[in-house]
């Protein structure tokens, strides 16, 4: 085979080889996709005369003796009180469908932007003292710093979460299982580039929450936290 006709070849291989490599995806640098946003099952149509119904939740203005019992445990105000709207009919508890639920047929609340939450609501699903949320998280997302009167626990198997738990700012990446104290002002950020699916889990058959004037990570880069809670 003559120098030519070998050189010839070497330049259509090299041209070929060149295409295929332009045509292929660049996925560098680029975010996974996530899953559609949940949407809200609640919306300002389904209130009761009186109630407020905003991102899916039941909103209430605290009270005098409410602000007074958040002064005894932090230097915070609250803004306001967010509940599952109260738009259910109490299962019979006779069949399976009672006892097994779908996240799909679960309510979403929207408590912050990049962050939903499907609440199985134990008064709602025959429980008498327990209730669960299974969150979407997105990168970035965030709920409002709130308390709960009651102690609280997250679950999550994957993933990379800021928390803001007292005075306290730390990473944990997944899995773990974190323990949230009564009345202890917290909030989360997911830190990845992946949705985070956090199971939190409540002591008490009702979803309730205060939301607080502060939120601790407005002005906090990715990376600020203290890794595996050491302070």
């Amino acid at each position: 085979m003559s120098e030519t006709l070998l050189r010839s070849i070497g330049c259509l291989g090299l041209a070929l080889w060149v295409g295929a490599a332009a045509t292929q995806p660049r996925t560098e640098g680029k975010r996974p996709s996530l899953p559609p946003e949940p949407k809200v099952t609640f919306t300002a149509k389904d209130a009761k005369p009186g109630q407020r119904i905003e991102h899916g939740e039941w909103i209430t203005s605290p009270t005098d003796a409410k602000q007074k019992l958040h002064a005894q445990h932090h230097p915070h105000k609250v803004l306001e009180t967010r509940r599952v709207p109260d738009i259910f009919q109490q299962p019979s508890m006779t069949s399976v469908k009672d006892f097994a639920l779908a996240k799909k047929d679960l309510p979403v609340i929207n408590p912050g932007p990049g962050e939903y939450v499907h609440v199985m609501e134990g008064q709602r699903n025959g429980y008498r003292s327990l209730t669960i949320g299974i969150t979407y998280t997105a990168p970035g997302g965030a709920p409002p710093m709130h308390t709960h009167a009651g102690e609280e626990s997250h679950v999550l198997l994957e993933g990379k979460i800021l928390y803001a738990l007292g005075d306290k700012v730390f990473e944990m990446e997944g899995p773990y299982i974190v323990n949230i104290p009564p009345m202890v002002p917290h909030s989360f950020r997911n830190e990845g580039d992946k949705l985070a699916e956090l199971v939190v889990i409540f002591p008490t058959n009702v979803w309730e929450y205060d939301v607080l004037d502060h939120f601790p990570f407005k002005n906090l880069p990715k990376g600020a936290g203290v890794k595996g809670a050491t302070k």
